[in-house]
């Protein structure tokens, strides 16, 4: 479904993502984790057309869509959220799903019933006529991910879509994350927590200053040596790695 080949950008002498190449296959729940700094949302701006790459291409479903604005990629099928949640405050929560329905849907009326479908997908359907800058982070989160599910995606990018939630909350958007999944999206998310990545990912694509630097399934991203040097430091995974093999 979505193919990344050698995509590369540097900011002046900083390099941002470092020959970026793998594939997503349609139906699946693949995590991109790494340290902070590593170059996760810039990969996202890319893939979604926010950035463009210095080198390399990037295809979704066969098209190469390298370069086109984000209006039109989503347009395609692919959409992202965003780390900061940035909801209009002032209308409803029914409202502001309604923006992304209007994508796809021209008539007023037709994006407001898309909206509270949505809503009751994602579990804020009892806050349709609450206005959005009275949602708690949780709530935020919820609606984030209403309006791009309101674009009818066929990949959702989740940019850290659990972060700033309890053990229960988390929970629940997890829940949520396999019932879209289990609709015909195909999910691409950051994440730092960890619990999530393991409990919800099926793939797990690593990357550390800008290059991607490991993958495969969360054990055994857990266990690599690499990944363990990347968020940890030299000294400490040799460290880890040493009580481990006397375990």
């Amino acid at each position: 479904m979505l193919a990344l080949e050698g995509v590369s950008l540097s900011f002046g002498g900083l390099r941002a993502v470092e020959s970026a190449s793998f594939t997503l296959a349609e139906g699946s729940i693949v995590a991109l984790v790494g340290p902070n700094g590593a170059g996760k949302t810039t990969l996202f701006n890319l893939i979604s057309g926010f950035l463009v790459p210095e080198r390399g291409r990037i295809l979704f479903e066969g098209r190469d869509i390298t370069g086109m604005p984000p209006e039109r990629i989503a347009a395609l099928g692919l959409v992202r959220t965003f780390q900061i949640v940035q909801p209009f405050a002032r209308l409803s929560v029914r409202e502001n799903i309604a923006v992304g329905a209007h994508l796809r849907l021209a008539g007023r009326r037709q994006a407001l019933a898309m909206a509270d479908e949505i809503a009751e997908r994602v579990g804020i359907a009892h806050q349709l006529d609450q206005p959005a800058g009275e949602l708690t982070v949780a709530g935020r989160k919820r609606l984030e991910l209403a309006r791009a599910l309101a674009t009818a995606p066929r990949l959702l990018l989740l940019d850290e879509v659990m972060a700033g939630l309890n053990p229960r909350e988390l929970d629940d958007i997890a829940a949520v994350a396999r019932a879209i999944r289990a609709g015909g999206v195909t999910l691409l998310l950051i994440e730092h927590v960890m619990r999530a990545v393991m409990s919800l990912a099926e793939r797990v694509l690593v990357l550390n200053d800008g290059a991607l630097i490991a993958e495969g399934r969360p054990a055994e991203i857990a266990a690599d040596p690499r990944v363990i040097t990347a968020y940890l430091g030299a000294g400490a995974a040799e460290r880890m790695l040493k009580e481990g093999a006397r375990a």
